[in-house]
């Protein structure tokens, strides 16, 4: 049987009111009635119905959170940032998972928000501005992170520095003395793939190479698209000697490619990339990689929704650029420079 207020409150002889101040937080209970009143809520064992008790108050105590791949490994701890957040101030997480389908995000948004979500945290791969416009002026904070929308308006996110990221990675491998270096990215409707496309060519420019187009490859950040476009690189005359691939899956996928054709990794083909950490150590090949700070990111949006929840000042918006760290335990050592 579901036990209710009245339950309780019958079970103490106190008022339905009482009992619900209780309940719910408030003051004006005296200490011994509170106490009363709790160790008759943990002898009924009741259970507060918390669709009604958002329905009265207008807030579920729910961040919503959406990205498109809990596989990757950047997606999960960033869910685990925020979540660390949110649970410090009794939020609960409610996790999408997109599947970089941009119908799909679209969908767990409206569901979100049918649930009364009290913010959200958005991993978006949508590209419609009216989309966007929509999501900003929601009467609920929203905090974008990792891709930002292309819209000509303000808002919330957290990310990195996509391009001088993408340029530290280009570098070290031109550094190194290889002038055919590839790029994997994806795809051009997401900031982060178009900032590290920017960053690679800034720095290949820098070193007075001319961007071979043949050696731009530009997919999704999937292990799949990762092999699928090295396949057709490597079937050039004139193949790549080194590659930045935008993501860890799209570096594990060219590499799947390129050993599969014989060559070896690094001395074949040098790999650098974004977010590739072995905690392990059982990987053979070591990839230089720009390490995002994951967690933190997921720290601040869910800090930034939190704030605006209490501060009710939606229209002042926090714009956060975090400095990732270059992953120099991923460097082999005594790596011999190139000539080409």
């Amino acid at each position: 049987m579901t036990v209710k207020l009245v339950d309780i409150a019958k079970h103490v002889g106190l008022s339905v009111s009482t009992v619900s101040r209780v309940v719910n937080g408030k003051d004006r209970v005296s200490a011994k009635t509170r106490q009363r009143v709790l160790d008759a809520i943990k002898e009924l064992n009741y259970q507060p119905n918390a669709i009604a008790r958002s329905l009265r108050s207008r807030s579920s105590m729910t961040i919503g959170i959406v990205v498109p791949d809990l596989s990757n490994n950047f997606f999960t701890l960033l869910t685990k940032g925020a979540g660390m957040i949110a649970k410090q101030d009794d939020y609960l997480v409610m996790l999408c998972n997109s599947e970089y389908d941009e119908q799909m995000e679209q969908e767990f948004v409206r569901l979100l928000m049918q649930k009364q979500v009290d913010g959200m945290i958005l991993a978006t791969v949508c590209k419609d501005p009216d989309y966007f416009r929509e999501l900003i002026n929601m009467d609920i904070p929203v905090v974008f992170v990792d891709n930002l929308p292309k819209v000509d308006a303000n808002y919330d996110f957290v990310t990195i520095d996509n391009s001088k990221s993408s340029y530290v990675l280009t570098k070290h491998l031109l550094d190194l003395g290889y002038k055919d270096v590839a790029i994997l990215t994806g795809s051009l409707h997401e900031t982060s793939a178009v900032e590290r496309l920017t960053g690679w060519k800034r720095a290949m420019e820098q070193y007075g190479i001319p961007v071979n187009e043949d050696f731009v490859g530009i997919g999704d950040f999937r292990l799949e698209s990762g092999y699928a476009l090295m396949n057709s690189m490597l079937e050039l005359e004139r193949r790549p000697k080194a590659l930045l691939a935008s993501n860890n899956f799209m570096a594990y996928g060219a590499i799947k490619a390129a050993l599969q054709k014989g060559l070896r990794v690094p001395d074949d083909l040098y790999v650098v990339c974004f977010d590739a950490v072995d905690h392990t150590g059982l990987i053979d090949i070591k990839i230089p990689s720009m390490v995002q700070p994951a967690e933190k990111i997921g720290e601040i949006a869910a800090t930034t929704i939190i704030k605006k929840i209490h501060g009710k000042d939606y229209r002042v918006y926090d714009n956060v650029i975090l400095e990732p760290v270059f992953n120099t335990a991923g460097l082999l050592q005594n790596v011999p420079k190139v000539s080409g």
